[in-house]
């Protein structure tokens, strides 16, 4: 099908990366060490030819007859002469004397060697001799007494040279693919080797499904990088399963919050409905049915604030005032605690602005002022402070109720938690309290602690981060 492109594997990712890195790696040696070998061989042959041209210019082989100036070349030089032309010019440049070499092509004399000569510089530089052969050539002018007597040019033909270059290039054409190919095969070994503990991770994995969240990923314990991916693996299924199971657990909960109020309605009703009754009855039977509907709608409520507030926040976030939030709640609170005996005051306040939603926050403070006002005797009371911190807004609910224990003081913030189930059901709480005010103070950034001792009363603390005034 056009278009469709299949996914590569990761080893397969792996070993095109490192045979293209490795590629380009044996390219750019090879390149460098082509370009090493040819300046070297040009080195050795510029130092081969002024050898040549010094034992010339030394041994005064120019004032010597042709015959003799070329045995004593052959005796001095030995195999350094081999494939060597050696030709004598004036300081016109017109050749004279001794000539030496394997063939009578005169040398040419550029008209930059020829100046620098009479400057008493000497040239190297590469000419064409005899129609297109490359010839490495030295001109070295001899002086005496102040001026140039004659020119020594010798010169040697690229053609080995060029050998050498050549074949040194066809080596390499042959042993970078053939390094390549066997590093990519190396490479595919070992990066499926290396990736194994991978694919059984993978497998693991697909095994585990949200009926059986407790299955691991096993560890190796080699300690490297696939160890703490497995821990890290381990430590998101621990989290998953504890999730799922505080949601089977809500869930389960919830329906049994549901089932009693639903129970007691459809109870009174049948009962009702088993015989004819006198009106007073059907009236005291359709009020207890109203008293659980009432109590239906107020779970149905909480348990929707408590999973929005889950969620994260709503909407658009604005600044709040809590000073005006805490008295609002202060008033509210106080007509709760004169119902129940309970004297509810006002510590004291300062200002302070954070950034919510300010319906959210008034549910939460309100939600521990009234769990403060049902926890506490008739004749105690309870207290509501605000203070502002550095960059941080604390908000108080002490009272001097019952105490929680040690062991339920992080369970009260659980979901359907009730310390006093038979308290809380008469005055139609379902356990959902301080957890909607948790769930609505995380949302906000803050954080909820409490410190409570067995009949010493307890005290909530909301912390949120705050905003300049």
């Amino acid at each position: 099908m056009r278009g469709l492109r299949l996914p590569l594997s990761i080893h397969t990712k792996l070993t095109l990366w490192y045979s293209g890195v490795l590629l380009a790696i044996l390219v750019a040696i090879g390149a460098l060490s082509y370009s090493w070998l040819s300046f070297g061989l040009q080195q050795d042959l510029d130092a081969s030819l002024l050898t040549v041209a010094q034992v010339i210019k030394d041994t005064g082989s120019s004032e010597q007859t042709p015959g003799d100036s070329e045995a004593l070349l052959r005796q001095l030089l030995g195999p350094e002469l081999y494939d060597k032309f050696v030709q004598l010019l004036d300081p016109e440049g017109r050749p004279h004397g001794l000539r030496e070499g394997r063939r009578t092509d005169l040398l040419p004399l550029s008209r930059e060697a020829r100046a620098r000569a009479a400057r008493g510089q000497r040239t190297i530089e590469t000419v064409a001799v005899g129609g297109a052969e490359p010839v490495r050539l030295l001109t070295l002018p001899v002086v005496r007494d102040g001026r140039v007597t004659e020119i020594i040019q010798v010169g040697m033909a690229l053609r080995r040279t060029q050998a050498v270059r050549d074949r040194y290039f066809d080596t390499l054409i042959v042993l970078i693919p053939l390094g390549v190919g066997l590093a990519a095969l190396g490479g595919a070994i070992i990066a499926r080797v290396a990736l194994r503990p991978v694919d059984e991770m993978a497998r693991t994995a697909r095994r585990i499904t949200a009926e059986d969240l407790s299955r691991r990923v096993e560890r190796r314990g080699t300690g490297d990088e696939l160890d703490r991916l497995a821990e890290t693996l381990n430590g998101m299924l621990a989290r998953l399963d504890e999730a799922f199971g505080q949601t089977r657990r809500f869930a389960a909960d919830a329906a049994h919050e549901l089932r009693t109020p639903l129970t007691v309605l459809r109870g009174g009703i049948e009962v009702a409905l088993r015989m004819e009754r006198p009106p007073d009855e059907y009236r005291r039977v359709l009020a207890s049915s109203l008293e659980e509907v009432e109590r239906l709608i107020r779970l149905a409520e909480d348990l929707l604030l408590l999973s929005r507030s889950l969620a994260g926040p709503e909407g658009s976030r604005t600044p709040v005032d809590l000073e005006p939030l805490v008295l609002e709640v202060f008033d509210v609170g106080a007509r709760v605690g004169r119902e129940a005996g309970v004297s509810v005051r006002i510590d004291a306040t300062a200002p302070a602005t954070v950034v919510g939603d300010p319906t959210a926050l008034r549910r939460a403070l309100l939600n521990l002022v009234e769990n403060a006002v049902k926890y506490t005797l008739a004749g105690g009371k309870v207290e509501i402070g605000l203070r502002r911190g550095d960059g941080v807004a604390e908000i108080t609910v002490a009272d001097t109720g019952l105490g929680i224990e040690p062991a339920d003081l992080e369970r009260i913030f659980e979901p359907f938690v009730r310390l006093d189930t038979a308290r809380a059901r008469d005055t139609g709480g379902a356990g959902l309290g301080l957890a909607i005010a948790r769930s609505i103070v995380v949302a906000h950034g803050g954080t909820i602690t409490v410190e409570s001792r067995p009949g010493s009363g307890s005290r909530f603390v909301i912390r949120l981060p705050s905003t300049p005034s």
